[in-house]
């Protein structure tokens, strides 16, 4: 269109006083300015998440509906892991998923990124039914999820560096200088960019599940799976962990969905938590709700926590020192 518009300019006379050409010139720059720009997408790679937004999207982030999961066992018995449960978990969320062991937990958990395939229902993340994607569209899918898992799962023998930055290298679609500022920039939203070229092996536990998080975030996921992240851990080192994890979610909006067996986790964390019994959900509610007749005794549970909180929080005690410079040095260690 441009060409166009200039070789008219050549062919024929002003048909005023004031430069055709020129006119046509600041005309084409104009419309280039107000047209053409906003139409060019910022790269996804160098964009967060609003935290704001998300909060703000009705529609939920993550929805579970009539997913069911069976294992056949070694006596030929089947264990019914997952019965017919559906859930909806909204954007910007910290959601967490507790119960008894053989709850079925960590199997629902897996099911949301299809590590484990239903046996019936569907899974939609981002208003993706998981399900039908083909195994690349999968691929390509879970690179929206991330996952932490309990036992770290870090590469031993590369740096801190090497370690965020593979799920950003097996992909092949950033410039070095895109994976080295995403890594820098993950590294500094969990505390660690001065253990950027650290082998795993020099970290404590809690360092090396920040490096897990940190790499699995790296690919700007909408969703990060945890699970049991802190079993492996010290009190302090949770607490600090914790925070971390409250900070990215505050942040950069990240939908947080958490497994564990530690009340005190949920009570610290979560906004809304489901409690499940043998595959089915049997108690769902925000933690900081006012306080009901619960279902499960794990509910009655986590009200208590939250309403000692309260209490603790109206009534202040001043930590010993001695308690308080214990508490500081094994800080030092996370």
């Amino acid at each position: 269109m441009w060409s166009f518009l200039s070789d008219f300019s050549y062919k024929h006379e002003p048909i005023c006083s004031f430069p055709f050409g020129l006119f046509l010139f600041i005309l084409g720059t104009f419309l280039r300015t107000c047209a053409i720009a906003p139409l060019r997408p910022a790269p996804s790679f160098m964009t967060f998440p609003s935290p704001d937004a998300a909060r703000g999207n009705a529609a939920p982030v993550i929805r579970l509906q009539s997913v069911q999961k069976s294992f056949a066992l070694p006596s030929g018995e089947v264990f019914d892991a997952v019965q017919s449960l559906s859930l909806e978990i909204q954007q910007g969320d910290v959601f967490g998923l507790i119960g008894k062991s053989g709850a079925g937990k960590s199997t629902l958990l897996r099911l949301i990124n299809l590590l484990e395939r239903p046996d019936a229902g569907q899974v939609f993340v981002g208003g993706r039914d998981l399900t039908t994607l083909s195994r690349r569209e999968l691929r390509d899918t879970r690179q929206n999820i991330g996952m932490i898992f309990q036992q770290f799962n870090l590469l031993q023998n590369a740096t801190v560096f090497d370690n965020v930055a593979f799920p950003l290298k097996i992909h092949g679609r950033h410039s070095k200088a895109e994976i080295n500022e995403r890594v820098r920039e993950c590294l500094d939203l969990v505390g660690l960019a001065e253990k950027i070229d650290t082998y795993p092996a020099q970290l404590s536990g809690g360092q090396k599940q920040r490096v897990a998080i940190a790499r699995a975030l790296a690919p700007r996921p909408q969703v990060l799976l945890c699970d049991e992240p802190t079993s492996a851990l010290d009190t302090e080192t949770t607490r600090a962990l914790l925070e971390t994890l409250r900070d990215i979610n505050q942040k950069i909006g990240v939908t947080i969905v958490i497994v564990t067996h530690e009340l005190s986790v949920v009570e610290v964390l979560c906004r809304n938590v489901a409690i499940l019994e043998k595959g089915r959900l049997i108690e769902q509610f925000a933690v900081d709700a006012p306080s009901e007749e619960r279902k499960t005794a794990l509910g009655r549970e986590i009200d208590e926590l939250v309403r000692r909180r309260e209490r603790e929080a109206r009534e202040p005690v001043a930590p010993r020192v001695a308690t308080a410079q214990r508490n500081a040095q094994e800080l030092a260690y996370v």
